[in-house]
């Protein structure tokens, strides 16, 4: 499975160069997947649905399924968070899994950026950075950098860099 990241400090963006990138693979016809990494407790359920009651109950995994869509709500109970890998192994065939966070991981990555931030540089501690994402006026790495906004240049990189389409 082809994978890549998009990291950075909080609030730097990421979410919003995902969304785009989603949206101009997917216009270019690939199909892509994302995972996101929170950093806090969540909820994808609401209180008072059967399913919410179910996982509630103590059920260690919970699916829901309609026409439209299904999902499955897994329960880490006492078990570590899951990695990257055990992630990957439940999603289904993609042309590329853009994932959001996971600073950690073994995967390549772009680094977004925002000078007035003044957040350390990741790619200084992490090879698997590749590309930055910037608004300019700080020192990077001597890397490929793309402008925030630069949704195109971005998905042309991963295009070439992963070959799809090929």
């Amino acid at each position: 499975m082809k994978i890549f990241g998009i990291v950075g400090w909080k609030n730097s963006g990421k979410t919003t160069l995902v969304v785009g990138l989603v949206k101009e693979l997917s216009a270019r016809g690939y199909r892509v997947s994302t995972i996101k990494h929170a950093h806090h407790e969540f909820d994808v359920d609401q209180p008072g649905k059967d399913s919410f009651q179910h996982r509630d109950a103590g059920a260690k995994e919970v699916m829901i399924s309609s026409a439209g869509r299904w999902a499955l709500m897994h329960e880490n109970r006492d078990e570590p968070e899951p990695d990257l890998d055990a992630l990957l192994s439940h999603m289904s065939e993609a042309d590329i899994v853009l994932v959001e966070g996971f600073k950690k991981g073994s995967h390549e990555k772009l680094e977004i950026r925002q000078s007035e931030k003044g957040a350390p540089i990741l790619a200084e501690q992490d090879e698997q950075v590749v590309a930055f994402a910037c608004d300019g006026g700080e020192w990077l790495p001597d890397l490929p950098r793309f402008a925030h906004d630069n949704v195109a240049g971005i998905a042309d990189f991963i295009e070439t860099r992963y070959g799809l389409g090929q």
